[in-house]
């Protein structure tokens, strides 16, 4: 693709979808949704995208300055979101869905104790559940890998192809959910948790070489 890295785009699309994964994240939609009509649903599904989009514009243009005030190097960023990613790969692939605790069922179930008189687009579809520690942890670290402009190109690329395939998954929620088996979404989970240790072990290895150049 002109103008684009392409190595960077595969990467980050591959992160920012393990992580936001629409279809593992779908029921936990519908759970907290389920007492709502099918306008409601709609329009929670674009509340939920757009507030995905804001956050995710705020910590790409402000998590760098972020960094800086706490005197963080992206090497030492990068280290400990590799270890974050990894935490959550891991919990991933052990059939879990995130670093939270218990499924995003449970979660589901939980937060709607506390959700049921109130809007849930925010508190707990967006945050913690689609921008969470390990979503933040990813946007920065890629958008510091971006070379000049195709670079930050490629990263914007892949979370807007997340967002919009997060807004068709939201929108058709209801159809897709019926036809969503319970080993699907295990596999896909799983998958999902191998790809991205995967990418958490090359940020590790990454930083720790910017940090000890006798690695190199």
């Amino acid at each position: 693709m002109a103008g684009v890295d392409v190595a960077l785009l595969v990467k980050a699309l591959g992160g920012f979808f393990a992580i936001m994964n629409p279809f593992v994240t779908l029921p936990m939609f519908l759970t907290l949704t389920s007492d709502y009509d099918i306008k409601r649903q709609h329009r929670t599904a674009i509340q939920v995208v757009v507030y995905s989009v804001v956050m995710a514009a705020v910590v790409m243009v402000g998590g760098a300055a972020i960094l800086q005030f706490f005197g963080i190097e992206i090497s030492h960023f990068r280290v400990a979101g590799g270890i974050v990613l990894m935490i959550i790969g891991l919990g991933m692939l052990q059939g879990g869905s995130s670093a939270h605790t218990g499924t995003r069922e449970e979660r589901a179930q939980q937060a709607a104790v506390h959700t049921a008189e109130s809007d849930v687009a925010f508190y707990p579809l967006t945050f913690p559940t689609l921008l969470g520690p390990g979503t933040i942890t990813a946007i920065i670290v890629f958008t510091n890998e971006a070379d000049g402009f195709a670079g930050m190109l490629s990263v914007v690329t892949a979370l807007v192809i997340v967002f919009v395939l997060l807004f068709v998954v939201l929108w058709l929620g209801q159809m897709i959910g019926r036809r969503m088996s319970q080993t699907l979404r295990v596999i896909m989970t799983r998958l999902m948790g191998m790809i991205l240790a995967s990418i958490s072990v090359g940020m590790i290895i990454s930083g720790l070489q910017a940090l000890i150049p006798v690695l190199r």
